[in-house]
């Protein structure tokens, strides 16, 4: 029996970075963070390798107004903990977005990315920005529709 299962491996040092900008308040939370992550993970391309690094990187305009739907803005808690006793705070969606819009995105996309060191490579090639402003103009940025 003759098998002949070879697969080639695409170096990914060889591809030019892909830029991705994305307005975020066009979007829902959820797809909005799906869609990014699937990017992110490089699952979008032909060479796709679940444990190599891809070379896209996406940009976050508007993160102050992303939608959720229902009652999520007064019922979403998020939570974190300093590590002391009693040191757990709470923080409706609400609340955070007035404070640290950026981070309720950032969240939503590190959860689906792998709990390892490739993930965190890969976050680190996504920016987000409150307002419609960002220094990445000098990039060739592709516009992104999610639907």
């Amino acid at each position: 029996m003759n098998t002949n299962n070879n697969q080639t491996i695409i170096k990914k040092t060889d591809e030019t970075t892909s830029w991705y900008l994305i307005d975020a308040s066009k979007y829902t939370l959820g797809r909005l963070s799906t869609k990014v992550a699937y990017i992110l993970r490089d699952k979008n391309s032909i060479g796709y390798l679940p444990y190599q690094k891809g070379n896209n990187k996406i940009i976050i305009i508007n993160s102050r107004n992303v939608q959720v739907t229902g009652k999520k803005s007064k019922q979403k808690v998020y939570k974190r903990h300093s590590g002391r006793p009693g040191g757990l705070k709470e923080e409706t969606f609400e609340k955070l977005n007035k404070r640290i819009p950026n981070r309720i995105i950032e969240h939503a996309v590190k959860g689906m990315l792998p709990k390892n060191s490739l993930g965190r490579k890969i976050f680190k090639n996504l920016k987000i920005y409150e307002t419609h402003k960002h220094p990445h103009t000098p990039q060739k940025l592709i516009e992104l529709n999610i639907d």
